[in-house]
């Protein structure tokens, strides 16, 4: 079965998709948050035929829901609602994983990211959505 692994952004929605063995996962891309953003997510799941799509779990250190966590519980909600079977996957630091994955730093003074290449923020969202979906392949082969 195929899975579409899903970083919610109140901006840019990263979208990423495994093997037919649920093995490994690869960002194919990002979807506008917002408007429509549902449909695309259903389109990309029906022309991907995956099972379920699972989506990163936003909690601040403590465990607690964060600001994110309100809109992400409302995009499975309307995922669901279509009859997609969503799985949550708990996420920390994904989308800094990716820019480390790829070179990219950020300055925690000014909050300014710096590249030290060209890859786009749209393929950091999309590697942020493969590190998820990656990590819920992972955690479920064990049990399978």
């Amino acid at each position: 079965m195929r899975y579409l692994g899903v970083d919610y952004g109140t901006k840019r929605i990263g979208v990423a998709v495994s093997d037919d063995t649920a093995t490994l996962a690869f960002p194919i891309g990002i979807v506008s948050a917002g408007k429509g953003a549902v449909a695309e997510v259903l389109e990309l799941a029906r022309e991907n035929e995956v099972g379920a799509v699972v989506v990163g779990e936003s909690r601040d250190f403590s465990g607690k829901k964060n600001p994110v966590m309100h809109e992400i519980e409302k995009f499975v909600a309307a995922l669901t609602a279509a009859g997609v079977r969503v799985v949550l996957e708990p996420e920390y630091m994904t989308s800094s994983g990716a820019m480390h994955q790829f070179g990219h730093t950020h300055d925690e003074h000014t909050g300014r990211k710096s590249r030290k290449d060209a890859l786009s923020q749209e393929m950091l969202d999309a590697s942020a959505a493969a590190l998820i979906l990656q990590s819920y392949l992972d955690r479920t082969r064990k049990v399978r």
